[in-house]
């Protein structure tokens, strides 16, 4: 009986060892520390030994630098979407340009030395800009030089880490070594050791695990247990960097301008007569530039007269610059793009431009520059680059002479090529056309500037640009629209008697509609024509006029001087005074 017992025991015994032996590879499995290593080139997406991935405000991100030879580069339009789109380059000539309050810096591509049009030049003892693959890559310690930005290269393998915004975060201190893994979680693969002291950004608290970033860049999970004086910073923007102060020349008051169609040297005679009915004026903007050839050549009405007669009058002199009313730009042989697109063509057109306001005693330019057909493909295809970097170049010689720069721009419709924030900082004065809502070749019939389209126009303008330097552009004239029994829709632009007159002598019943803010009257043709009219005056103009002090704005431009009834000046003349 004794011998059966003792061969039961040994089973019972050798059974609970196994068990245990299985139990404990179970809880060891279960619950030790995977020693498993992450592939770091893998981790950070590196697709060759110069690709350098980039670590932007402790994010991942699809960013890549390049090493070339032994100096980090950012693609051309990366520096333009997260670093600084101040910079600028001009293709036809192979040069990346950067304009400051005062100055133009210029490099060429695979050059090490940059010059400056206040006479200055720097080697920077590498290249600036470089083509990889016909793709251009700009030094990231030169866009450095003039953006408040900082980084840390890393190597093996190669990472960067970049912070363009300096707020706050919060960071732990590593209390004990150990590891940072892919995962929370014992079992996940390890990214990098963490040691004793170490400084990691919390990122995000969980139950056992954080997530956080190493002094090194890496982003995984530390255990809580290991963390401790959690404590929220404040980061502090790289001390060699000073921020570019562009000053801005303002009238004392509210702008009150008013544009004046010359049409030849022979219009400048008529501003006398002009402006005998007026009152409050402040400043006029003749149409006395037009761009005349594709180097930058202007044609000019400018006289000496003219200018002494505004200033006997108690009123500036923003001259006008456009794009339209040569005749080589009429028939397609000018090209706005090409003007705007070569250094030595907006040189020239500066040049010319600063000639006249020192040889007259002009007191501002007011630039016009629109994009209709081939001239609209042209900006929307370059973003709008060529036009704003000539915008930065006059405000620079602008500035220099105390000269007044204000820009003409549409109301914002999808037409962000106008670079309005960029505007608001360059310009002193920035002034929307809040009219041709409905134009000559609309489709259907309707208002020149409702009052919603004149509301939206400045509201939506005011994300961009300073109230203190947004005019309000205003019409001075009607459109009358005649839509056929077909559906052709034609109409005539005139002046404020020249509607009224027309609604006169037709009879026509007019009305005031609140959703436009105007007074609007229709009839029928015998033929079946309909007419359709959306008045413009003193009436219309004061709902604009409440709009903008409501908003804040810097003043009002009317187009155009002559087409207005007298009544209207008083209204205005309240408004400035306001």
């Amino acid at each position: 009986m004794r011998h059966k017992v003792i061969p039961v025991v040994v089973i019972v015994v050798l059974i609970l060892v196994l068990g245990g032996g299985y139990a404990g590879k179970y809880l060891y499995d279960k619950y030790s520390y995977s020693n498993e290593q992450a592939d770091a080139k893998s981790y950070f997406g590196i697709e060759d030994e110069n690709d350098v991935p980039i670590i932007l405000q402790n994010e991942k991100s699809d960013l890549h630098a390049r090493l070339i030879d032994g100096v980090y580069y950012m693609t051309f339009s990366d520096v333009q979407n997260i670093l600084n789109d101040r910079f600028y380059y001009g293709q036809e000539e192979g040069i990346l340009v950067y304009t400051t309050p005062s100055a133009i810096i210029t490099v060429g591509v695979d050059s090490t030395t940059t010059s400056s049009t206040d006479g200055s030049s720097e080697d920077l003892g590498y290249k600036a800009a470089v083509y990889d693959n016909d793709t251009l890559y700009v030094a990231i310690d030169y866009v450095k030089k003039y953006t408040n930005f900082n980084y840390t290269a890393y190597t093996d393998p190669n990472h960067i880490t970049m912070y363009t915004q300096f707020d706050q975060e919060i960071r732990a201190v590593i209390k004990k070594s150990t590891k940072l893994r892919l995962r929370g979680g014992v079992k996940s693969e390890i990214l990098v050791g963490l040691e004793k002291g170490d400084t990691v950004v919390l990122l995000e608290k969980l139950e056992d695990w954080s997530k956080v970033v190493s002094p090194d860049g890496y982003i995984g999970y530390v255990e809580n247990k290991f963390l401790e004086n959690i404590q929220t910073v404040d980061l502090l923007a790289p001390s060699d960097y000073a921020e570019p102060v562009y000053t801005s020349v303002h009238l004392d008051g509210k702008v009150n301008l008013v544009w004046h169609s010359i049409g030849g040297k022979a219009g400048n005679d008529t501003l006398s007569s002009a402006i005998s009915n007026t009152s409050g004026l402040n400043v006029i903007s003749p149409t006395w530039f037009s761009l005349s050839d594709n180097e930058g050549s202007i044609e000019s009405f400018a006289t000496q007269g003219y200018v002494d007669t505004a200033h006997a009058n108690g009123m500036q002199v923003w001259a006008a610059l456009d794009n339209f009313n040569n005749s080589n730009f009429h028939n397609g042989e000018g090209s706005t793009a090409k003007v705007l697109a070569s250094s030595t063509s907006r040189k020239r057109l500066i040049d010319s431009l600063m000639s006249e306001v020192r040889t007259y005693g002009i007191d501002g330019i007011n630039v016009d520059l629109e994009f209709t057909g081939s001239s609209l493909e042209d900006i929307t295809a370059d973003g709008g680059e060529d036009y704003i970097e000539f915008i930065r170049e006059l405000s620079i010689a602008c500035r220099a002479e105390g000269t007044i720069l204000s820009v003409d721009i549409p109301v914002p419709m999808g037409n962000s090529f106008f670079h309005r924030k960029e505007l608001g900082v360059v310009c002193d004065y920035v002034i929307i056309m809040a009219y041709d809502e409905h134009y000559e070749g609309s489709a259907e019939a309707g208002s020149v500037a409702s009052i919603s389209y004149v509301e939206n126009g400045i509201k939506n303008t005011l994300e961009d640009v300073p109230a203190d330097k947004l005019v309000n552009g205003i019409p001075f004239y009607t459109r009358i629209w005649f839509t056929s029994t077909d559906g052709t829709v034609k109409s005539q632009a005139g002046g404020m008697s020249w509607a009224n007159s027309y609604i006169s002598s037709n009879g026509i019943d007019m009305n005031w509609d609140q959703e436009t803010c105007q007074y609007y009257g229709t009839y029928t043709q015998s033929d079946g024509t309909v007419v359709e009219i959306w008045l413009e005056d003193a009436e219309s103009i004061q709902t604009k006029l409440n709009v903008m002090d409501v908003n804040g704005c810097a003043g009002v431009a009317a187009w155009q001087l002559g087409y207005e009834t007298s009544d209207i000046w008083p209204v205005i003349e309240a408004y400035v005074n306001k």
